[in-house]
């Protein structure tokens, strides 16, 4: 079965699932009433142009199967089954770039988080090993930002410092994401972070060209400890914006030695001229001021080990309301040798795989080859709420609830992928998720 047939199938059944939700669709003889504006977000507080906001994000993921590793196998971020956790506690300062402009400014974003998410997010040697706690610090970025009206008719942007990744649907920001969970695409299909430079040029009002050098996928700077290997990475691609009205496209790719050594042993020969290579198509395409759908269909290479991976999701979300919205994911990815599915037991474990310099505190669980796909349902419910004037106007809430479930087939290994049982073996092929957070922002 071809890619491009997954593609279209799965965007035919997202849109037709989600059609009959709308209470406009029972009354086919009459037009739909356009939806009432949406109120304007309060402003965030800021100063001199500077913007500062924050959230709070904990949550829970109830897993039927109880594992007894107390992990929800292919997840990262919410990987702890049957227990609660303060997933974000992240402030941001920020002075925001107006591509736009005819004239030069410049910008900058500083955003810091607590929580259990750190154990995924740290960049190498910056706080990445100081607790054991499950709890930990981070900096998310810490980056210069610039508009340059050269070269081209719409300029130049040029960011350097620390950064997320400009690739994939779902971002590290909770609140810039509709479902609590990720795919398995954001887990293992991307880079998360870079320290580098990146530039986004305007050539056209249509076409954006991104270019850019990264010490790596979480590497910091180039030193002892910061990278786990002596070469870094490039970032580049385009983005192609409304071809036909509200549809946006964005292309790119990352190539770059992502392997290190395991301190204590003889580095593997050739080990820096052997990259990673991550490549990442998001589509996005706002249907009308309620619905909005959108594919990202990935491809991932590891030359070292010759491991491969490609997957595809789809996601479909529908405003009801101003307090309700409604989505759907639908995704299937391969990992063709078992390389890139894996959770692990420890809170530092994560980091020091991807560091390669230092072996893991405890186990790695991972079910060999394998075909994973996942369905998610899921509700975002931000309800108006009346706040003492003296808290800050733009605090919100949102709840959101969800249901997921992961089949995976064609397993190698034990010839299954989830619930691990007492004797270290995974016994099912199916994983069902009730889960639920709440993101508290201000």
């Amino acid at each position: 079965m071809s890619l491009r047939f997954l593609t279209g199938a799965a965007s035919v059944a997202l849109l037709a699932a989600l059609a009959p939700v709308s209470p406009a669709s029972a009354q086919v003889a009459a037009p739909a009433a356009a939806p009432a504006a949406a109120p304007a977000a309060p402003a965030h507080p800021s100063w001199n142009g500077i913007t500062f906001s924050g959230h709070i994000e904990g949550g829970t993921n109830v897993n039927p199967d109880s594992p007894e590793n107390n992990v929800n196998q292919g997840q990262l971020m919410t990987d702890r089954a049957n227990s609660f956790r303060v997933n974000q506690v992240m402030l941001t300062a920020q002075k925001d770039i107006d591509p736009a402009s005819s004239a030069f400014n410049w910008g900058f974003k500083l955003q810091g988080t607590y929580g259990t998410d750190a154990r995924i997010t740290h960049f190498f040697n910056e706080g990445d090993l100081w607790t054991n706690s499950p709890y930990q610090w981070d900096i998310t970025e810490a980056n210069l930002q610039a508009h340059l009206p050269i070269y081209f008719p719409g300029g130049m942007d040029v960011k350097i410092g620390q950064y997320s990744t400009p690739m994939g649907y779902e971002v590290i920001d909770a609140t810039g994401n509709f479902f609590y969970t990720h795919s398995y695409i954001f887990n293992y299909g991307l880079p998360l972070k870079h320290t580098g430079v990146l530039t986004t040029s305007h050539v056209t009002d249509m076409i954006d060209v991104y270019a850019g050098f990264d010490m790596g996928n979480q590497a910091s700077l180039p030193t002892r400890y910061g990278d786990n290997n002596a070469t870094g990475a490039v970032l580049g691609g385009f983005g192609i914006n409304n071809p036909i009205p509200n549809l946006t496209i964005l292309a790119l790719a990352h190539i770059g030695a992502e392997n290190g050594y395991v301190k204590g042993t003889p580095a593997t020969p050739g080990i820096n001229g052997h990259s990673r290579q991550i490549y990442d198509v998001t589509s996005t395409y706002h249907v009308n001021d309620q619905l909005t759908v959108a594919n990202e269909i990935n491809f991932t290479k590891d030359d070292l080990f010759g491991a491969t991976a490609e997957g595809t999701a789809f996601y479909g979300i529908y405003k009801w309301s101003d307090a309700w919205s409604f989505g759907a994911r639908g995704e299937v990815y391969r990992d063709d040798q078992g390389f890139f599915v894996s959770s692990v037991g420890g809170s530092q474990d994560f980091v020091r795989l991807e560091r390669a310099n230092l072996l893991p505190t405890s186990a790695v669980y991972a079910a060999g080859p394998a075909t994973y796909t996942e369905l998610t349902l899921g509700a975002n419910w931000a309800p108006a709420l009346a706040f003492p004037s003296a808290l800050p106007p733009s605090l919100g809430l949102t709840l959101r609830p969800e249901f997921r479930w992961d089949h995976a087939f064609s397993v190698g290994g034990n010839g299954n992928a989830f619930n691990m049982n007492s004797s270290g073996a995974f016994t099912k092929n199916d994983q069902f998720l009730l889960s639920v957070d709440a993101i508290l922002a201000f």
